[in-house]
């Protein structure tokens, strides 16, 4: 019932229901623009802390259940979560079908300005942040990874992508940690686009890649198979990876346990 309740509030448009909101601005960093009040929400592990912190950068259908699954399970790891909306301070709920609406790039900013935030609060680690996103927010934690953007200055340690757009062009500065988790199968954001970006990286030793050979787009989410529009009119394939979700969610905590621990 109360896991019913807590979808419930975020179709509303509430928010996690289990979350502290929190709001902060977004900060100007680079080619990324911010002067944007960010809302976010925080999650904390029972305890005063310290506690080393993770960013949660939401998909492009926004702050949703799966947003807050995810927070759950990294309080049950031991890290603060902040879980920012990028969308709604910009008009908008969702980008599945307009990417162009709210970049990875525009996102940045208001990682900028979630590490800022977190860097005033007591009950958080000093140079302990991590980041994890996926789809749009794993584009959006790659982003954030860029030499050119320096967060790394800002406390920015780790970041992990799931299934991220990859841009081999404009993302070859990547500056931490970063743990990489595409599928082979997945129509919408293609596996060999994060290949080729991994390999034309500036800086070697950096990244650690994993293709699941079998998985798909969101392959994380415990949902029925389903087929969703993308932009221009495309439709994608969404599938549970019940192979590859529990190795990419182990991968991940050993991940974060190594750098923020």
């Amino acid at each position: 019932m109360l896991r019913l309740i807590a979808i419930a509030f975020v179709l509303l448009g509430v928010g996690p229901a289990f979350g502290q909101s929190v709001s902060f601005p977004s900060v100007t960093v680079g080619s990324s623009q911010g002067g944007t009040e960010v809302k976010g929400w925080v999650y904390k592990p029972s305890g005063n802390g310290p506690f080393a912190a993770i960013i949660l950068a939401h998909s492009c259908s926004g702050v949703s259940a799966h947003t807050e699954v995810w927070a759950k399970l990294l309080v049950s790891w031991g890290y603060l979560v902040l879980a920012p909306d990028s969308f709604g301070p910009r008009g908008t709920k969702a980008v599945c079908t307009t990417p162009g609406t709210v970049t990875p790039n525009m996102r940045v900013a208001d990682v900028a300005g979630a590490l800022d935030y977190l860097a005033t609060r007591p009950d958080v680690m000093k140079g302990k942040v991590g980041i994890i996103g996926h789809s749009h927010g794993g584009s959006t934690a790659i982003r954030s990874s860029q030499q050119v953007f320096a967060l790394n200055k800002r406390g920015l340690a780790a970041a992990v992508a799931y299934y991220p757009g990859c841009n081999p062009q404009l993302d070859t500065g990547i500056d931490v940690p970063l743990l990489l988790l595409a599928g082979d199968k997945d129509d919408w954001t293609p596996a060999d686009r994060c290949r080729n970006m991994v390999s034309g990286q500036k800086r070697g030793g950096l990244v650690d890649a994993v293709y699941y050979p079998n998985a798909y787009h969101s392959f994380d989410n415990k949902q029925p198979d389903r087929t969703v529009p993308g932009a221009a009119g495309k439709q994608h394939r969404l599938v549970y990876d019940s192979v590859g979700a529990p190795d990419a969610e182990a991968r991940t905590k050993a991940f974060f346990a190594r750098y923020l621990r």
